[in-house]
Order: structure tokens, then C-alpha cells, then sequence
């Protein structure tokens, strides 16, 4: 019996991430929307999306390859396991011992480096500047990522998601400048990892100035559902990321009962709905960057995790 309800609850946290992801994301649409005077899509419109692609045919070019077919599944599956490990209502699941923040980077480098090469694949000009844009990214963005997890590691003496949890949950942390660093280094490589304002526009096709739409133009069907749906989960994965690290309030310990579990699924809804309103109203009040000041921008990520991992350093010598 213990080990089907440690089956159930980690069943549940994966189906929780799964149905939420694009209501999230539909969320942050319609508070742009509101933000600016517009009456906006309704807020399960990506459920109505992801269906209608479902359902049409797959269209593919003549010279696609196996890699552009698999990709799309390759790069959902990743980055769902990656969702799914992160402690999003408890800590302590069935798969504890696996949801590593190093592990969770390497999911999300394995779908990014499967996406660049599908988007040059069939050999478009889109495919090509959008994957050299997203290498670029990447290039700043997981040095920046690496260092604000060394930073936590230093801290919780972990890389485990729910030992960090657990310690920054505690009243032994405290109030640090190094994990303020941490934290705003977090929030700039998340917005950069889902192609946010002032990164990419997420709304625009335009050749100039798109990123990650450039890689799947050339997708339609289901394996564009499977993209999209990929998409929706980034973007939960980085804000549950935040919430389970720099905010563990109300997250229950794994084996405290259905009530401790139901708390602490609303007090993770609350977080996303914070969390989804402080991003649309970033995104309607900052102008999208040009492409040639993103190596700054994450620039000044990198700089900021470094930081905080040499103040650690130093507070400790003395």
C-alpha cells in the first residue's frame, strides 16, 4: 500500500503539471490582454489550440529526415520529466532522488539541442538564423544557470530540489544578497529560456526579431501541438522552479497526509497566478530588446550568478 500511494502522489504531481501548463499560460495571455484595454482570448484557449492541431494532418517537406519527425516528442518528453521532478505541492516524491537541478539543466539542454538541429534540418532560411539565435542563447543562458546552482548547492549543500526546499524552507537561512543574485540571474535565464519579452516577442512572426518561432515553422499537426505543449510546460517548469527554491512556503513533506498535500497544491495555484500576473505586466510595461544586446542581457545574468557564488566564498573564509 505505501508503495502505491507514493506511486499516486507522483502520479499526481506529473498530471498536475500537465493540466495547469496551459492554463498558464492562457493566463498570462489574457492579463497582457486586460493590461492593455482588450477583451483577449479566454483563459483555456491553448486547451482549444493544442486540440484543433491534434487533429490536423502533418504536412512534412520532401527532405526531412527521422530527427525532424521525433524531435517534437523527444523535446515534450524532456522537458515534461523535467517539469514533473521539480516539487511543485510536496517534497520527498517517489522519484526524490532524481529531481537534481544538474539533471533538470541537462533535460532542457538535450530538448534545446534536439530543436536547433530539427530547425536546420530541412534547410529553410527561418530554421537556420533561429537556431543560431537559440545556440547563442544557450550559450549564456546554462553558464548563468550553472552558477546560480552552484550558489544553492553552496547554500543547501545539495543539488537535490527537495533538500533545497527543505533548507531554504527553514528559519536557518535567512535573508541573503547572494541568493538575491541567485534569483534575479533565475528570472533573466527564465525569460530568456521561453523566448519572453524583452528576449523574443512570443506573439510575432516577424524574421527579424523571432527566435524560437523561426526553428518550428516548418512543423504543423500534432507535432506542432507537441511543440507548443512543450512550450507551455518551459515556462511552468522555470516558474514552479522559482516557487519550490526561493518561495517553499506551504510545500508539504512527502507522507503528511491528503490535507498537507491539498494545501499545498493551492498555495502552488497562488504562486502561478502571482507569478503569471507579475509576468504579464513586465511584459506590457518593457519593449522587446534588439538582438545584438541579448549577449548583455545575459551577460549581466552570468556576471550576477558569478557574484553571488564568490560571496559565498568569502563569507565563509572569515
Amino acid at each position: 500500500m505505501v508503495v502505491i500511494s507514493d506511486i499516486m502522489v507522483q502520479g499526481a504531481q506529473m498530471l498536475l503539471v500537465l493540466l495547469l501548463a496551459p492554463l498558464l499560460t492562457g493566463f498570462v495571455r489574457k492579463v497582457k490582454a486586460r493590461l492593455v484595454r482588450r477583451e483577449g482570448a479566454s483563459v483555456f484557449q491553448p486547451y482549444r489550440d493544442l486540440l484543433r492541431l491534434m487533429r490536423k494532418e502533418v504536412v512534412l517537406a520532401d527532405n526531412a529526415s527521422w530527427l525532424f519527425r521525433v524531435t517534437p516528442y523527444v523535446t515534450f518528453a524532456a522537458i515534461w520529466v523535467a517539469a514533473a521532478l521539480v516539487p511543485t505541492f510536496a517534497t520527498g516524491l517517489l522519484f526524490n532522488w532524481t529531481a537534481d537541478l544538474i539533471a533538470i539543466v541537462a533535460l532542457l539542454g538535450s530538448a534545446r539541442f534536439f530543436l536547433a538541429l530539427a530547425g536546420m534540418d530541412v534547410g529553410t532560411s527561418f530554421g537556420g538564423i533561429g537556431s543560431s539565435r537559440e545556440v547563442m542563447i544557450a550559450a549564456l543562458a546554462e553558464p548563468a544557470m550553472l552558477l546560480m546552482v552552484f550558489c544553492l548547492a553552496l547554500v543547501a549543500g545539495s543539488t537535490q530540489l527537495s533538500t533545497v526546499a527543505n533548507v531554504l524552507a527553514s528559519s536557518y537561512v535567512g535573508l541573503r544578497v547572494s541568493l538575491g543574485m541567485a534569483l534575479i540571474a533565475l528570472i533573466m535565464v527564465a525569460l530568456a529560456e521561453n523566448g519572453r519579452i524583452p528576449i523574443d516577442n512570443p506573439a510575432t512572426h516577424l524574421e527579424l526579431t523571432m527566435v524560437h518561432e523561426a526553428m518550428v515553422l516548418e512543423y504543423s499537426g500534432r507535432h506542432l501541438a507537441m511543440i507548443e505543449f512543450g512550450a507551455f510546460l518551459k515556462l511552468l517548469l522555470y516558474i514552479s522552479l522559482i516557487a519550490c527554491v526561493f518561495m517553499p512556503w506551504k510545500i508539504a513533506v512527502f507522507g503528511s497526509g491528503l490535507v498537507a498535500y491539498a494545501v499545498g497544491a493551492g498555495a502552488y495555484v497562488v504562486k502561478l497566478v502571482v507569478a503569471g500576473f507579475l509576468l504579464a505586466l513586465f511584459e506590457t510595461a518593457t519593449a522587446k530588446m534588439r538582438v545584438f544586446r541579448i549577449p548583455q542581457f545575459l551577460g549581466a545574468a552570468l556576471m550576477l550568478g558569478l557574484l553571488g557564488t564568490l560571496l559565498l566564498f568569502v563569507s565563509r573564509s572569515f
